[in-house]
């Protein structure tokens, strides 16, 4: 397919919240402060003690679990959307950006280079990262402008748009580990699956919205999407409109998680070894499920601030997770979420003092 180098898309308001959060969404001087938006959380995949966080003005790193930290705010004077581990080789960092583009670093944040081309003419926000699961330099980003590929570690990317004609917005974007030809893509009119590795895309709406309101108003924003680790063909997506499930890959969905008080739903987690255990953040906090989305408990004892942006569990230990809030920074549980504590962005030197 050939490329649409002069594209532009309006980026939704909900789509702005959930990147940058109430005050940069509603006030110039607001984005003009150190946010205390965590808009991404990376963990590290074999040394629990080494994490990675974007807030919408930088990177920070922590070496101790989170009791100093680092900031690498030089390498782009844009907005950071998100933050990604290089699963097999993590000392390799990657960002998106609002504006920039993609940035690579080799060395655990000490350098930050573009990796931009095929990318960063039409690029407006990036919003996530995907690495296949046995070859890392094979990623697929979800951006403002559409789903692209790189088989090179960033080096050079192309658009993988085919059969998604009608939408711009890719907001986020899975891999089944165990088949990874198999890919999901939420956007703004909702989700389509690949079966061809992103050659191609087919729309798997069916029980999401009706078409007619889909059509009428864009208004789907399919926020996240995770797939069951044990049995891949079900799949829960998070969205402006509430949380969904399917049991067959997509080719029926169903409401679940009507109890939860606001369907906005931006971040799932998965439990890895016991897949009815779910985790959801939205506007009223952390939920979670112990019955796959049957039913659901508030998990919010600690956090001072309730609108969740991001989570991450602990590669290493389930009981161990983070939390990225809108308002209040990070927080962290080490038992399954029961209670959260905060986690400051303390430079390293500030603990000396």
């Amino acid at each position: 397919m050939t490329p649409q180098r002069h594209r532009r898309s309006s980026v939704p308001q909900w789509l702005l919240f959930l990147l940058l959060g109430p005050l940069c969404l509603f006030s110039l001087a607001g984005c003009d402060r150190e946010s205390e938006a965590i808009v991404s959380i990376a963990l590290h995949p074999t040394k629990a003690n080494i994490l990675y966080v974007a807030t919408n003005d930088a990177v920070y790193k922590s070496r101790d679990g989170g009791q100093s930290w680092e900031r690498f705010p030089s390498f782009s004077a844009r907005r950071v959307t998100t933050v990604a581990i290089d699963p097999q080789l993590p000392a390799t960092i990657y960002a998106g950006t609002m504006g920039d583009a993609v940035y690579k670093s080799p060395d655990g944040g000490q350098h930050w280079l573009p990796h931009n081309v095929g990318l960063k003419e039409h690029v407006s926000f990036v919003n996530q990262f995907v690495f296949h699961p046995a070859l890392s330099e094979k990623i697929y980003t979800a951006t403002t402008v559409g789903a692209y590929y790189t088989n090179d570690g960033g080096r050079e990317w192309e658009e993988r748009m085919n059969g998604m004609k009608e939408v711009h917005i890719v907001v986020s974007i899975a891999i089944n580990r165990k088949d990874p030809t198999v890919l999901y893509a939420g956007t703004t009119g909702g989700i389509y699956r690949s079966d061809d590795g992103a050659i191609s895309w087919k729309k798997i709406n069916n029980g999401l919205i009706p078409e007619q309101e889909l059509m009428a108003s864009m208004a789907l924003g399919v926020n996240v999407i995770e797939l069951d680790p044990v049995n891949p063909d079900i799949v829960y997506a998070g969205a402006t409109k509430g949380l969904f499930r399917t049991v067959n890959r997509g080719e029926r969905w169903e409401r679940i998680g009507q109890s939860v008080p606001d369907p906005f739903v931006s971040s799932i987690l998965v439990h890895p070894t016991e897949p009815s255990i779910i985790y959801i953040g939205g506007p009223r906090g952390v939920w979670k499920s112990s019955d796959s989305g049957k039913t659901w408990q508030e998990m919010n004892q600690g956090l001072a601030t309730l609108n969740v942006r991001a989570l991450a569990m602990a590669p290493q230990n389930s009981q161990t997770i983070y939390v990225g809030t809108n308002g209040s920074g990070l927080y962290r549980s080490t038992d399954a979420g029961a209670t959260w504590v905060p986690v400051p962005l303390k430079p390293a030197s500030a603990q000396n003092q």
